[in-house]
């Protein structure tokens, strides 16, 4: 991998370390935030604890470095999920819903730990909880994406009202701000594009809260969710959609630091 096709990102001391075993209450939700651009002695390191599945797709990759960035992108959902299993990652089994979320195989019921992955421009974020839905969605704010023109195209009729009525130098990053709120929470509920982006209404004003504002045909269902806004670094948008109301986040930087024995 050359430089030219690595991503450098800079990260802050908001998102923390973690040593040990990982712990995952009932009320936490823990978002982890890591780099895709690996060494290649890393990316083999990582394509050693995918199964048959993964290893397949990431061949269909026809760029080096998109090929790259999914096996780093599964190694470290595998390395996290690993810690908080007390497992290795190589023996972690996947299993995937009706419209392609993972989820693991070994977890079942109300105490199962759920998560879910986002990934763009190099960047990955991963959040997890235990006994309820969650989604998270990624994106890198490129200024030459057609906001307005694709906001007619998916947002609701209230969302592209708002986002017309603000000064044209924030439409691109309130445009965001909608896209990331609104695909976190159909990840979350596991709809993929089987749920329709105009049927639900999400804030969007820059420096405003984030959160589900109504829900068709069901208006009770988004009482159900909360959403949260992300910053995962310069340049990025970000939101996490969470079932309920009862949690308090984490935030965390992979790699974890190794632990002398």
């Amino acid at each position: 991998m050359n430089s030219a096709e690595t991503t450098v990102v800079s990260f802050d001391s908001h998102w923390s370390s973690s040593y040990g075993r990982l712990r995952l209450g009932s009320g936490a939700v823990h978002v982890w935030r890591a780099c895709l651009d690996q060494s290649p002695l890393q990316v083999d390191k990582f394509q050693i604890t995918l199964d048959d599945d993964e290893r397949s797709r990431a061949c269909r990759f026809y760029f080096s470095r998109d090929r790259q960035r999914f096996i780093v992108a599964r190694g470290i959902l595998r390395s996290i999920l690993a810690g908080y299993l007390g497992r290795i990652p190589s023996s972690i089994s996947l299993t995937y819903g009706s419209h392609g979320k993972p989820a693991l195989a070994s977890e079942s019921g109300a105490d199962a730990i759920r998560f879910n992955v986002s990934h763009s421009h190099g960047m990955a974020l991963y959040a997890l909880t235990r006994g309820r839905e969650v989604g998270v969605d990624l994106e890198f704010i490129r200024r030459d994406v057609k906001a307005e023109q694709i906001a007619g195209q998916c947002f609701s009729h209230s969302e592209i009202i708002a986002l017309q009525a603000l000064p044209l130098s924030v439409r691109d990053d309130a445009f965001f701000l909608c896209w990331t709120r609104k695909e976190a929470y159909i990840k979350a509920r596991g709809a993929g594009l089987s749920m329709p982006l105009d049927q639900f209404d999400v804030s969007l004003i820059p420096g405003e809260p984030a959160a589900l504002l109504n829900t068709q045909p069901d208006s009770d269902e988004a009482l159900r969710w909360s959403l949260m806004n992300l910053t995962p670094a310069c340049g990025y948008a970000a939101a996490l959609a969470v079932e309920g109301c009862d949690w308090t986040p984490s935030f965390w930087q992979w790699p974890r630091p190794m632990i002398e024995r």
